[in-house]
């Protein structure tokens, strides 16, 4: 399992891979149609993969390049009639995580030393990077997974 790239990841987790708060996140659900995570049986937004590039590319789009919430729309459908919407079209999340959490470049609107939100250019990011790996994390996760594995077996959902 430490080998398996996640399926799903919640609002939460995506908030904490972006450095944005979660309000934000589901904003731009609102703003940019192709933002739009599953939603569970039980009303929780569930991001893939595709959708945290998604998100990255709208970040880089709004708070790099200081696109407007009009201007990064149409270029995102830009990049999606050319098949580059992906902020980081090779990597996978984990990576695009390590880079984003440990490359704290400035962001460019306003004090350019304020911000350190800003994801770095899919050009910066090294592809072939191993993501850091917390023990206690993922083996609470796994703890976690089983839990709710059971609890599905025993009300018959799975």
């Amino acid at each position: 399992m430490a080998n398996e790239e996640k399926l799903f990841y919640g609002i939460g987790e995506v908030a904490e891979i972006l450095q944005l708060k979660a309000y934000v996140l589901r904003y731009w659900e609102t703003e940019f149609k192709k933002l739009s995570p599953q939603k569970s049986f039980t009303g929780q937004r569930t991001y893939r993969v595709r959708d945290i590039q998604i998100a990255l590319t709208i970040k880089k789009l709004l708070y790099d390049d200081q696109y407007t919430i009009a201007g990064a729309i149409q270029k995102l459908a830009d990049l999606d009639a050319k098949g580059e919407l992906a902020a980081f079209p090779n990597a996978s999340v984990p990576s695009a995580v390590t880079t984003a959490e440990s490359q704290n470049k400035p962001d460019q609107i306003g004090d350019k030393s304020a911000n350190p939100q800003s994801v770095p250019p899919a050009e910066e990011t090294p592809i072939n990077m191993k993501p850091q790996v917390d023990v206690q994390k993922v083996k609470d996760l796994k703890t976690l997974l089983e839990a709710t594995k059971n609890l599905l077996k025993k009300y018959n959902l799975s």
